[in-house]
């Protein structure tokens, strides 16, 4: 009987502190964020009683004043929300863009006029009073339920003089006991909801625009998007100097060994002379495959003197002409340089294998900040951007848009045909 009543009352008392875990979580936090948050919302209605009597009394001289001094004091009571956002529930409300610092008059009205800080405005301004009101509510509710709760705690410990005669034995104070627990726990309830009103109105208000926010997020994504970038052509350029100096270099020390094997081993079978000249054209044919497949990676030659070697490089291993010319006073960043070799690679290979061209022309310039990239031949035509064409150019297309370049493909049946792609020299 004894175990019994032990668990019963275990399980009463876990009941009850999963139910005032859950009921008062977080609800001094809140409370105290509400009863901080008071001073910083009546700050404006001063200046704006002011307003409303300088109209009442037609004084329209002094009536821009408390404008003026509203749009003053809006980033200092705007600090002071953030600060108390983050000193007592942790919360950083995000920051709008804010224009950048100057002198002079020009630069105080640019300020003074901003979408962000008449936003801001508005919220001390307007919203501000309102939250005053059901912040007041908010700890009224509070008080009353305290009071209220604690009703017989308060009748023993007045004097006796000040007691209301047998209040404590009436059916009112126990309505009065109860209506006050109940409150007790719809308080958390309500300053929880109006905690949520007024973040969502400070993160709106206070914080940048949508328009803002989308114009950051483009921008963190660029910036993301550039960095991947890079690390895909460093990953590239890791690969070529691994396959350059490792591999390679092996092959050419095998293909070297096994020539040298077959010079001066002349008393060998047959047989065997015969696997070691198979051995040695597939070593052979091994570094040239190799090389070909760095060259195609990241050309070594392109990091170290630009497009214009690169390119010489690629014209001169062709079968047609190609009349190369390149304009570039400075060089371009690393991955825009690359991208620019491999649309100019890509191209001049479609040539040799479907234009049935007889020469090429290439031209790369530096316009202002972007690279002009311009490769024609006259073929047969027909060049088709669709994948099923099988000539690469989707492929080309995609690669010059991930730099934000831009890409067209002009080939009428009969020719010529003449590709385009223009970088941004810092994508």
């Amino acid at each position: 009987m004894a175990c019994g009543f032990t668990v019963g009352r275990m399980q009463l008392t876990t009941w009850l502190r999963l139910v005032l875990g859950r009921t008062f979580r977080r609800a001094g936090q809140r409370t105290a964020l509400v009863a901080a948050g008071l001073p910083l919302h009546l700050a404006v209605v001063p200046l704006w009683l002011w307003l409303l009597g300088t109209l009442a009394a037609l004084v329209p001289v002094l009536t821009p004043l408390p404008v003026l001094l509203t749009l003053v004091v809006t980033p200092l009571l705007t600090a002071g929300q953030r600060r108390r956002y983050r000193a007592l529930v942790g919360k950083d409300l995000p920051r709008p863009a804010v224009p950048g610092p100057g002198r002079g008059w020009k630069s105080a009205v640019r300020r003074l006029t901003t979408r962000t800080l008449w936003r801001q405005a508005c919220y001390h301004a307007v919203a501000g009073p309102l939250f005053a009101v059901l912040d007041l509510a908010a700890l009224a509710v509070w008080a009353t339920a305290v009071v209220a709760a604690s009703l017989y705690v308060w009748i023993w410990a007045l004097p006796p003089q000040w007691r209301v005669t047998d209040l404590g034995h009436t059916a009112q104070a126990a309505y009065l006991t109860a209506g006050g627990l109940a409150l007790l726990f719809l308080s958390p309830r309500l300053t929880g909801a109006l905690v949520r009103l007024e973040t969502r109105a400070a993160e709106v208000l206070l914080g940048p625009s949508r328009a803002e926010k989308l114009a950051r997020r483009v921008s963190d994504l660029a910036e993301s998007r550039a960095g991947v970038l890079d690390a895909a052509d460093a990953e590239r350029r890791r690969i070529e100097r691994d396959l350059h100096d490792g591999a390679q270099q092996r092959l050419v020390s095998l293909a070297v060994n096994l020539g040298l094997a077959r010079s001066t081993l002349g008393d060998l079978p047959e047989d065997a002379r015969k696997v070691i000249d198979e051995a040695h054209r597939e070593a052979k044919e091994a570094i040239a495959e190799l090389s070909n497949l760095v060259r195609g990676l990241h050309p070594a030659v392109l990091e170290d003197r630009g497009l214009d070697a690169a390119l010489s490089g690629v014209a001169a291993r062709l079968p047609i002409p190609v009349r190369l010319a390149v304009d570039l006073p400075q060089r371009p960043s690393p991955t825009v340089e690359a991208v620019a070799y491999f649309v100019v690679s890509e191209a001049l290979t479609n040539v040799v294998k479907h234009a049935q061209a007889t020469r090429a022309d290439v031209t790369v310039e530096r316009i202002g900040e972007r690279l002009l990239v311009v490769v024609a031949d006259d073929g047969v035509g027909g060049a088709d951007l669709a994948p099923a064409g099988g000539t690469g150019l989707a492929g080309l297309a995609k690669r010059v848009a991930s730099v934000d370049g831009t890409f067209s493909c002009r080939s009428p049946a009969g020719g010529p045909t003449v590709i385009t792609a223009e970088l941004p020299c810092s994508p």
